[in-house]
């Protein structure tokens, strides 16, 4: 039974075309692709997104929504989620494997799926629905369609997003590990590093004049630094890669699977990307360096871990990518790079142990603010604002700075701005201003908003109780207090007067700050489902069975904001 299956896997690579497993093709876990076109990605497993790692793959769908999409195996509908964020339209399936699977941003359901889905939204009167179907009730067969691809949710474009879970504890694992094939001979790229220091008298030596590491050069998988470049540290240090993978005939960038750290001829530190838990994926903030990755899109994984950083990701070396460099001894670095099919990329540097006398003429680390430490909780009081930060909201010690800038237009209050926003916050914190001018009339419309770098706010939220506007921030940066009293505005796009013969209708609505919290709408008194697009701004409507019925209809919507403020509008038309 060994040999037959080392034999599939022969006949499966040797037959298998690029980007492409046929739908009938069963690989050796038994799972076929989800979609009859070629399987081309623009996200892979594990790969380091904003606050999380990538949990699945995403699957191009040709720019195109309406792909039908196939159950990739035998199994039930375990649970059905559709929201206006996050997966949008989802469906989940269990396997007699005890795998899941999970398809994300579907532009609609197919068959019983659809109806369940749609029965549950009128019971709950909701569009936004989260339903666990009983084991059986909705079965699907492998290569059964059940919906079709789309762009709902929080996606950027038309595309697939596509998991297979442990069933047991809900771990995402690698697709590709379970039988999805997509082409890659292509070993990873390895762009730059970075020098940490880990303790407060080590130090490391600058990079070369605007940089933000030591850059590599080099191909095909072998790589060393510039010429000329010699890195320098003093003491304890840690070190960062900046490293990315492509697949064949793509230019996306995607995640690799295991990077190695041998110094010395030593291995130091061991990072494997193989299975995902959902419960501690937002320290990917924690293993990345996030400022980078944030500000610049730079990929460096810390090679090292921070005091709060509880990911299962790591090997068990003593070290744990801990370097004690000593002044005037040179240490030999080793990288290895791996993918998730294999190919494999090499750095080879020598570290060049300095001087304490010559890490003066280094530029100073900056240690302004208070020192807030990971561990304990922190409080901020300052006039007109309170910030309390509760033990491991950091991932590791910091200098903490705050400065206070002068109300901008529409503000109650300073601009209270708190600390550096590329540092990141796991847990919420609280953030209280103190707005003592605030006429009665508009505390209930008064809400915390954060400003970017030019100044445009965005909703935060909280409620306003004895003088102070009060909200949980999970960021730094700069905060002030708004109130929005203006409802949300509505316009229509297609309804028409006589609506025979057409399939539904959409409608725009927008709120000028607090944002979109609710709407109602009726067709003679009675409720009916409109789905909301927010990055379109559109409510829309499928004649459905409870709809498509003939005669008169009076269709009435009612859009309420974060802070209450109500719009209504109204239309008669001819089914």
């Amino acid at each position: 039974m060994l040999q037959l299956r080392y034999t599939l896997v022969l006949i499966t690579s040797i037959l298998t075309p690029i980007y492409f497993v046929g739908q009938g093709t069963v690989p050796v876990a038994g799972f076929i692709t989800p979609m009859d076109i070629p399987m081309d990605l623009s996200g892979n497993f594990m790969e380091p997104r904003s606050d999380h790692f990538h949990s699945g793959l995403d699957i191009r769908t040709q720019g195109q929504e309406g792909v039908p999409v196939r159950a990739v195996a035998e199994g039930w509908v375990s649970r059905i989620k559709i929201s206006p964020w996050g997966y949008g339209h989802a469906v989940y399936v269990d396997h007699p494997s005890g795998h899941t699977s999970v398809y994300g941003h579907l532009q609609q359901l197919k068959g019983a799926v659809a109806e369940a889905a749609l029965d549950a939204q009128y019971r709950n009167k909701d569009f936004n629905l989260d339903i666990y179907p009983e084991k059986g009730t909705l079965p699907l067969v492998q290569g059964e369609v059940f919906a079709l691809s789309g762009n709902s949710g929080g996606s950027a474009g038309p595309h697939l997003h596509f998991e297979i879970r442990r069933t047991s504890d809900q771990h995402a694992l690698d697709p590709e590990s379970m039988g999805i094939k997509v082409k890659d001979s292509t070993p990873p790229e390895i762009i730059g590093v970075r020098i940490y220091p880990l303790s407060d008298t080590s130090r490391a030596g600058p990079y070369p004049p605007n940089a933000k590491g030591f850059a590599t050069q080099g191909a095909g998988g072998r790589y060393g630094l510039k010429p000329g470049v010699r890195p320098e540290a003093y003491g304890s240090v840690g070190l960062a890669l900046h490293t990315l993978d492509r697949y064949d005939g793509t230019s996306s960038r995607f995640g690799v699977r295991s990077i190695e750290l041998f110094v010395d001829s030593v291995l130091v530190f061991t990072t494997g990307f193989t299975e995902l838990d959902f419960d501690r994926n937002r320290y990917c903030n924690a293993h990345m360096d996030y400022g980078l990755y944030k500000g610049s899109r730079m990929e460096y994984h810390r090679c090292f871990k921070l005091p709060n950083n509880t990911l299962k990701i790591y090997g068990k070396e003593p070290a744990q990518g801990r370097i004690n460099v000593e002044p005037g001894r040179e240490h030999l670095v080793h990288f290895v790079v791996t993918d998730k099919h294999g190919n494999r990329s090499e750095l080879t540097f020598r570290l060049q142990g300095s001087t304490f006398e010559r890490t003066l003429s280094w530029p100073d680390r900056e240690l302004e603010g208070s020192l807030f430490r990971y561990d304990s909780e922190n409080v901020l009081l300052e006039e007109g604002v309170r910030f309390t930060m509760p033990a491991l909201a950091l991932y590791d010690d910091t200098y903490f700075g705050y400065a206070k800038r002068p109300a901008p237009v529409k503000a109650w209050s300073p601009i209270h701005v708190l600390h550096d926003p590329m540092i990141p916050i796991h847990l919420h914190c609280d953030l209280a201003i103190a707005v003592p001018d605030l006429p009665e009339s508009a505390r209930l419309k008064a809400l915390i908003v954060g400003l970017d770098d030019k100044g445009r706010p965005t909703a935060v939220g909280g409620s306003w109780a004895n003088g102070w506007v009060s909200a949980r921030v999970r960021s730094f940066g700069a905060y002030t207090v708004m109130v929005d009293s203006i409802p949300p505005s509505i316009s229509n796009v297609d309804l028409r007067s006589i609506m025979r013969g057409r399939k539904g209708f959409v409608l725009k609505i927008s709120d000028d700050l607090s944002g979109i919290a609710d709407w109602k709408a009726t067709m003679n008194d009675q409720w009916v489902l409109m789905a909301y697009d927010p990055k379109n701004k559109a409510l829309s409507h499928t004649f459905d069975k409870h709809t498509s019925t003939t005669g008169t209809k009076e269709f009435k919507l009612e859009v309420t904001d974060d802070r209450g403020n109500k719009a209504s509008w109204k239309m008669n038309f001819e089914r």
